[in-house]
């Protein structure tokens, strides 16, 4: 490998990552304790997410949202949760007279509200938002987006200054000599592991672009069907004036009927839409499936219930289903346990990064010195 070229190499690996190490150090951070979201919070609040006793049959839908609305003031429903676990609650969200979001935890079967939380306040949608925006908004995701393609370099420079010029030297590249003095550690711990998290770091970095930057979205949808444009995942609702129709076990009808069109077994999400254009978009998860995020669609008219249109996950296109496996590659969550353990020892290892290399970029300012 030419000289002058791996000198420069290193140069821009070096002020790179000086100038994005804060922000790969907060990524990564936020992104080890994002791994196991549901398993910490589930633990942490076991009475929000499990009932004490099940029951021998749930309280239909409808009651319990109407009795979170007359309870606490809601003036919107946003979204509804009802999943496959009979141990399970229900979760609602919805908008408060201040127009905040609130997440409701309810009893399915006795109709108790067993908690409640702004959506703001939440830990981890805390924490989700440093992750993504620096809790900076659309400046924050820039930045971040930034810092991730910075990464990506980072790893790929990183590797080419890994390289050995020659094969005999392979085996120090792949061990750290723990004994020696603590600025060799700190350079074999930054580079020997480096190298044995390169792959998964890469693929983690590449996947987390989709949220920072629609034409990476767009690429993937390019390079699966041909084209950028995706299909819409709204659909208009085509009544426009409310009939006024009997809603009594309206929400109830809807988890029926999305049921009998997917019949498998899974966790279920209504979605109803804060504008006067779009329809409820209905999600259910397939629990059936080996890997997680497999789920179909189906959209409902917002004033009758009516079945409007279902989405089978076979039926989409190989640009959404690979978009469907971005989340759980990004999580680790992709093969369950294993793969998560992966992903939470290599960003924990990530965060370390910008301080290893730090170290190293100041004990060559003293060495010059």
């Amino acid at each position: 490998m030419n000289k002058t070229f791996k000198k420069n190499i290193g140069l821009l690996h070096l002020w790179l990552g000086l100038a994005s190490g804060l922000i790969v150090f907060i990524v990564a951070l936020t992104g080890s304790i994002l791994v196991f979201e549901d398993e910490i919070d589930e633990f942490v609040n076991p009475e929000f997410y499990k009932v004490s006793e099940i029951g021998a049959k749930k309280i239909p839908t409808d009651i319990l949202i109407r009795d979170i609305e007359l309870k606490y003031a809601l003036k919107k429903i946003n979204r509804v949760y009802a999943y496959n676990d009979p141990e399970r609650t229900m979760i609602v969200t919805g908008k408060d007279s201040d127009k905040k979001n609130q997440i409701f935890s309810v009893d399915p079967y006795t109709g108790k509200t067993l908690g409640q939380i702004p959506e703001r306040s939440r830990f981890f949608s805390v924490v989700l938002d440093i992750h993504r925006h620096l809790v900076l908004g659309d400046i924050g995701a820039f930045i971040t987006g930034c810092s991730c393609l910075i990464f990506v370099f980072m790893l790929i420079s990183g590797m080419i200054l890994w390289w050995p010029k020659k094969v005999k030297n392979l085996k120090q590249r792949l061990t750290v000599k723990w004994n020696a003095s603590f600025k060799r550690v700190n350079w074999d711990f930054h580079s020997v592991f480096g190298f044995y998290s390169f792959l998964i770091l890469l693929i983690i970095s590449l996947t987390g672009l989709t949220w920072s930057f629609k034409w990476f979205e767009s690429g993937i949808y390019l390079l699966a069907d041909g084209t950028t444009k995706k299909p819409s995942a709204k659909v208009e609702n085509p009544t426009k004036v409310d009939p006024k129709v009997d809603k009594t076990y309206f929400y109830q009808n809807i988890f029926s009927k999305t049921d009998s069109v997917f019949p498998y077994k899974g966790d279920t999400q209504i979605r109803i839409p804060s504008d006067t254009i779009n329809s409820i978009t209905v999600i259910k998860l397939n629990l059936e499936e080996s890997i997680p995020n497999i789920s179909s669609t189906a959209y409902f008219d917002k004033y009758t219930g009516k079945i409007l249109e279902a989405r089978p996950y076979e039926k989409l296109s190989r640009g959404d289903k690979i978009r469907r496996l971005i989340y759980p590659i990004h999580t680790g969550s992709i093969y369950g346990y294993p793969t998560k353990i992966l992903a939470f020892l290599v960003c924990l290892f990530a965060v370390t990064l910008p301080v290893t290399g730090l170290l190293i970029w100041l004990g060559r300012k003293k060495s010059k010195k």
